[in-house]
């Protein structure tokens, strides 16, 4: 079957579901939605404690591999709930969704654990919440997408800069309005240090299943480095900096800009500062070009050396012919060309209207009220069965640029992309490498197998 008519039947199929649905919701729009979450590290819970901020929500199922991390989960959220009934807690998140059949799943487990718990949601029957970047590799990007529109589901992607409240003011007051004049430069930029190095492998700890934590990917000793905030350090789990920092403000570039897919993308560097024989197998330097044509997107990761923005150290910066905008997840700020007004503004704090993001001392206060927004932009689409403002196809496009990125910094040549067949243009070697192998008896999903 080729892949337009696989999209156009999952489409069809999902259609007179989506009816049914429709009336479903309207039944139960006042009662507490049954959610699950799968990974219940950092911001995974976050996740979680922002969507119980904004909505009626019975927590019916915890996840991880990490049993000391799952209780202490499972304590926090039971005095979130105010309730006696504690979730129920798996290691294995199959016999979560299957027991326990929740409305909504978040998925907050590192990066190569995004794409199989979302599929298996969506055949079960949620709404998902899947973190950025998507998925590992692209071709799960695509299988994640096919999945969301067989099954009838909506899906949103952690791209919560979409809802971030400076940042919609920005595109409004400055970029919709003009004042940019025309944009022809996005440069996207990460000077965050790169941290220290692992301590030797050892034995994992008992409460840690790190068989299941690597999971599908290449094999990995365990370290006491990675878990449970190091493992974008591991190329096995991780697209690094690329696939956690630039994807963020690459996606609001496309969001900004309504962009779809570059024609193509090319990316120099790689361990340029970390010794060779570091057991942290990253990049920590990295220049990434995405070629629109008449506008060109850059990502300049540089893990090392003085930050030239102080203000600045993550974010993108949008040059036009009649002003400069300057953008972070803590404020923006206009610097127009000739006699025009500048523009400041931070961050909205709710802090005051929501005390307990101070409590969970986890919280990123600026991007909390972002969050709660995406999470309710999430439950109207649901509700109305329309796509979300970071609907999967958007984060899919996003992610798979990003990977594709790294791609050809490895290979060491451009990538030229057919956005019609998803596939590289004349490169069967790159064309290969969107799928990575699975390890074990785990099957990497794809078009046809969802």
């Amino acid at each position: 079957m080729h892949r337009r008519d696989f999209m156009s039947n999952c489409l069809g199929g999902a259609a007179s579901l989506a009816a049914i649905q429709t009336r479903a919701f309207a039944a139960e729009k006042d009662a507490a939605l049954r959610v699950g979450l799968i990974g219940c590290g950092w911001y995974g819970k976050t996740d979680l404690l922002h969507l119980m901020q904004v909505a009626p929500v019975e927590v019916v199922g915890l996840c991880d591999v990490d049993s000391q991390m799952l209780s202490e989960a499972a304590d926090l959220v039971a005095l979130r709930q105010g309730i006696s009934k504690r979730a129920a807690t798996y290691g294995d998140f199959r016999q979560l969704l299957a027991e326990q059949r929740p409305e909504i799943v978040l998925v907050g487990t590192p990066d190569h654990w995004h794409c199989l718990p979302m599929v298996e949601a969506c055949r079960t029957g949620a709404d998902v919440y899947v973190q950025k970047p998507i998925s590992y590799d692209v071709i799960e990007g695509q299988a994640m997408v096919a999945a969301a529109r067989k099954y009838g589901r909506t899906v949103q992607v952690g791209l919560q800069r979409r809802s971030t409240p400076h940042l919609l003011e920005a595109k409004e007051r400055i970029v919709e309005s003009g004042l940019l004049g025309t944009i022809a430069y996005v440069d996207i930029h990460s000077y965050y240090g790169g941290g220290r190095q692992f301590p030797e492998d050892a034995s994992p700890p008992a409460h840690l299943d790190w068989e299941t934590y690597v999971g599908p990917a290449k094999w990995r000793n365990y370290n006491p480095g990675i878990h449970p905030r190091r493992w974008r350090d591991c190329r096995e789990f991780s697209n690094g900096q690329t696939g956690d920092l630039c994807v963020h403000f690459f996606d609001v570039a496309r969001y900004f800009l309504d962009l779809g897919w570059p024609r193509q993308i090319s990316a120099s560097g790689g361990m340029l500062m970390r010794s060779s024989d570091s057991r942290i197998a990253m990049h920590d330097t990295q220049t990434a070009i995405f070629d629109y044509g008449d506008l060109q997107i850059t990502w300049n990761q540089r893990n090392w050396g003085q930050n030239p923005d102080p203000e600045y150290p993550w974010g993108a910066t949008l040059y036009g012919d009649k002003g400069t905008l300057k953008l972070s997840v803590s404020s923006y700020d206009f610097i127009p060309l000739g006699d025009g007004t500048p523009v400041h503004r931070d961050y909205v704090d709710e802090r005051e209207k929501f005390p307990k993001d101070e409590q969970h001392k986890q919280t990123e206060l600026f991007a909390a009220p972002a969050t709660r927004k995406h999470m309710q932009n999430f439950l109207a689409a649901r509700s109305e069965r329309e796509q979300p403002v970071a609907d999967i196809h958007e984060g899919y496009i996003s992610s798979a640029c990003c990977i594709m990125a790294n791609l050809s910094m490895e290979l060491g040549r451009s990538l030229r992309w057919d956005s019609a067949a998803e596939r590289v243009i004349d490169d069967d070697e790159a064309n290969l490498r969107l799928k990575r192998d699975y390890r074990g008896n785990w099957e990497h999903p794809t078009l046809e197998n969802v």
